[in-house]
């Protein structure tokens, strides 16, 4: 069933868990992290991107979506992830998403604060979830997120709490040592920073940057307040060498290599699930 980011995150911030937040670009990716979900028995967020509207329409990402929700038990919540552009979110909105993120982390911080209050106004009104983000990560190996420029940026408490009051947002992504893609080097993620957010805002709180951060890790992050979890990179990397590695040893029918990518989703998303709690 389909339902919007705050059904889904409002228990896990009580309890103490997290939600994985899959970013899907194909009806592959799409059926398999729901597929994951309803095996797992746990609700997920397929997140579409606004850089993957070269790959399909939010009118087709909501029409898949909304067909495979109807075949699962477990709540599904469609997400536009990271757009920057007021109008691709407006568009989402009407197309059915029922999660929307405005990313205004580049920008100084009233602006921020004003466009996302604004998006908050329209997209509260429909019934949608609004994720805003407040500092900024750094770009990490293979990743199709982000700007090669970003440069990291840790989440202030005290803006956090100003930022929350002032915008009314649903969820607030922080940067606490966590990159877009994978590791160069030993992650080094600032919990303590966490933990002040955490005291300072009483919102859920999402970690994007989810692939190739130690488990230990992520418990100690869900602990503190982050209840959405986002991975893409470490997905694309096993879906893409899964299949590289079938190649060389069969060549099936194209339907059937759809069948297998499932699959390979399928498995890493469960893989995170399981770290979630």
């Amino acid at each position: 069933m389909l339902v919007n980011l705050k059904e889904i995150l409002a228990p896990a911030y009580e309890k103490h868990y997290a939600v994985g937040s899959f970013n899907c670009y194909s009806y592959e990716t799409f059926r398999g992290c729901i597929a994951a979900g309803e095996e797992t028995g746990k609700p997920v967020i397929a997140a579409f991107g606004a850089a993957y509207l070269k790959n399909m329409s939010l009118e087709t990402a909501h029409a898949i979506v909304a067909s495979l929700a109807r075949e699962v038990r477990v709540p599904v919540c469609l997400h536009l992830d990271h757009c920057s552009d007021m109008d691709i979110i407006y568009r989402a909105i009407q197309a059915g998403f029922g999660s929307v993120m405005y990313d205004g982390s580049m920008l100084p911080f009233a602006e921020n604060v004003a466009n996302t209050h604004a998006v908050c106004h329209v997209a509260h009104a429909c019934g949608v979830s609004v994720e805003a983000e407040l500092g900024s990560l750094a770009v990490g190996a293979d990743s199709h997120e982000g700007r090669t420029e970003d440069v990291e940026q840790y989440t202030d408490p005290a803006a956090a709490r100003e930022f929350v009051a002032a915008t009314e947002v649903d969820a607030l992504a922080v940067s606490i040592g966590t990159v877009h893609g994978l590791y160069k080097g030993t992650p080094h993620i600032r919990t303590d920073i966490l933990a002040d957010i955490h005291r300072a805002v009483d919102v859920p709180l999402v970690l994007h940057g989810g692939s190739g951060t130690p488990e230990e890790d992520l418990r100690a992050c869900i602990a503190r307040g982050i209840a959405k979890i986002n991975v893409n990179t470490e997905i694309s990397s096993a879906v893409v060498a899964q299949t590289a590695d079938l190649l060389t040893r069969e060549k099936p029918h194209y339907s059937v290599l759809s069948l297998r990518q499932v699959d390979y989703v399928k498995a890493a998303v469960k893989k995170y699930i399981g770290m979630f709690g």
